[in-house]
């Protein structure tokens, strides 16, 4: 036997783990608090970002595509080939095509768009139409899924909280990440959308109202002060402060941040949500009803909340899932109604933005999770009109942040079925808006298909093709189609 030396009192897995990640929880606190906005490696030509998400998504063949081939077959079979091999959520046996069921108009640059949209219609010239978006998902859960974090499954972060942790916030008393919704129900794949994932939670979205208490539980209770919040929040936060030391979790740095947040929010948040402050112009504009919920006063928050510095508003309006079963979806009574909740308010953000000089750095993202197929559904014999869920074609608005004016991008077979013209998948879309907050190492990692994120913007990126930036550049004319055949493309 050998004796062995005495050794020195080493310290076990546990202990020696916990004051590992005590020391970097250190600098993720510091990341976490701090004030600075986080530089980007490349300018940035957004600062903030709109994203007004039409849940259960929103007929765009019905409202920016029209397809006169569409109105003269309408009732007919559709044709075998748009049926090969084809996957549908709803509809059964041979469906028959589906004409368009309101007039059109011709918006300001040109484009003819539904009648139903007349405010809209005129603020076309300020926004890049993309009508080539493609999507993986036929179903709603999994579609959002992937339009908002990159994955169809949940786990994920979503944009918003990849944008907070990012970019950070230019307002230290307001979140980065602000959520808002609309129509009555929570999107189909609920509160995982503004989800912060494996990031900090100090990062997911925060919830706002446009009526009633705006966030919950954020006011002190009756009888409780401010200067008795501060102190419980000083202690509090010291004895969070040392379990962090001595156990290195960083969900406990987040929480302290979070509570700081919190403090800081109940005096910065009446005033950035006092709608009822706003000239009765600004009310005219909107369509806004202070103290009532409505996607209108959601928009006008929204506004607002930029204005202030939030890096990041979410807005999701519910309603939209067009599939004839009854009145309350149908594109004769559900449509209109949803279009007249929209059109003055998306109109009005715009026009409020561009007069306030905030369009050219904000950004302004307007669609749905897919598309609807050309073909009435008729489930189970259903007389009223709708249509089926649709991956393979659908619209999107894009508006400020270093877009085009007036561009058009992509195009669609006759009948709406098919992309024909750069087809544009949701990555893409998720990769232009990274590369316009100037995350363009980010962008080329969203994409695999960079020459259709690069049709949207003005000029090309060392990750995107030069060719579609020359295409767009400032001097092209407005309503210009911007076009491109499909081909496959790799990031080099």
């Amino acid at each position: 036997m050998f004796d062995l030396p005495d050794l020195p009192d080493l310290p076990g897995r546990r202990r020696f783990l916990a004051g590992s990640a005590a020391s970097l929880g250190a600098v993720a606190l510091h990341g976490l608090v701090a004030d600075s906005v986080r530089r980007t490696p490349f300018p940035a030509r957004a600062k903030h970002v709109i994203w007004l998400h039409m849940e259960g998504a929103p007929p765009t063949l019905d409202m920016f595509d029209r397809k006169p081939l569409l109105d003269r077959l309408h009732g007919q079979k559709c044709p075998d080939e748009f049926l090969a091999k084809e996957r549908f959520a709803f509809i059964k046996g041979h469906p028959t095509l589906l004409g368009h069921q309101h007039g059109w108009i011709r918006g300001a640059n040109g484009i003819e768009v539904c009648e139903l949209f007349p405010h809209l219609a005129q603020q076309l010239g300020d926004v890049t139409l993309v009508r080539s978006m493609v999507t993986d998902q036929f179903n709603h859960a999994p579609a959002e899924h992937l339009l908002f974090s990159g994955a169809p499954r949940p786990g994920r972060p979503s944009f918003g909280a990849w944008a907070s942790y990012g970019l950070g916030n230019e307002n230290h008393d307001l979140p980065a990440f602000v959520v808002m919704l609309s129509g009555g129900n929570l999107p189909s794949a609920g509160r995982a959308l503004w989800s912060s994932g494996f990031l900090p939670s100090v990062h997911q979205g925060v919830e706002f109202r446009s009526a009633g208490e705006p966030v919950l539980y954020l006011q002190d209770p009756a009888g409780y002060d401010r200067a008795r919040r501060e102190r419980s929040l000083r202690v509090a936060n010291e004895l969070n402060a040392e379990h962090a030391r001595r156990h290195g979790d960083p969900e406990t740095l987040t929480r302290i941040a979070q509570a700081e947040l919190a403090f800081r929010m109940q005096m910065s948040v009446p005033d950035a949500v006092a709608l009822a402050s706003e000239p009765a112009e600004v009310h005219a504009l909107y369509g806004t009803e202070p103290g009532r919920a409505s996607f209108a006063n959601n928009c006008l928050l929204a506004r607002r909340l930029v204005e202030r510095g939030v890096r990041f508003v979410q807005l999701f309006d519910s309603g939209w899932d067009i599939h004839g079963t009854s009145p309350g979806d149908d594109l004769m009574t559900q449509f209109p109604k949803k279009a007249a909740q929209i059109d003055r308010a998306l109109s009005a953000l715009l026009v409020d933005l561009r007069r306030r000089g905030l369009l050219d750095e904000t950004l302004v993202v307007w669609g749905g999770e897919f598309g609807r197929t050309p073909m009435n559904e008729a489930r189970d014999g259903s007389k009223f009109l709708g249509r089926d869920h649709h991956p393979h074609c659908f619209a999107m608005l894009l508006a400020g942040g270093g877009t085009r004016r007036g561009a058009i991008v992509g195009a669609t077979d006759e009948l709406g079925a098919k992309v024909t013209d750069t087809p544009i998948h949701v990555h893409d879309l998720q990769a232009t808006i990274l590369h316009l907050l100037g995350r363009r190492r980010a962008a080329a990692m969203a994409s695999a298909r960079c020459h259709g994120a690069c049709a949207v913007v003005r000029h090309g990126g060392p990750h995107f093709d030069p060719s579609l930036g020359e295409a767009l550049a400032e001097n092209r004319p407005p309503g210009e189609h911007c076009s491109r055949s499909p081909r496959p493309s790799r990031i080099p």
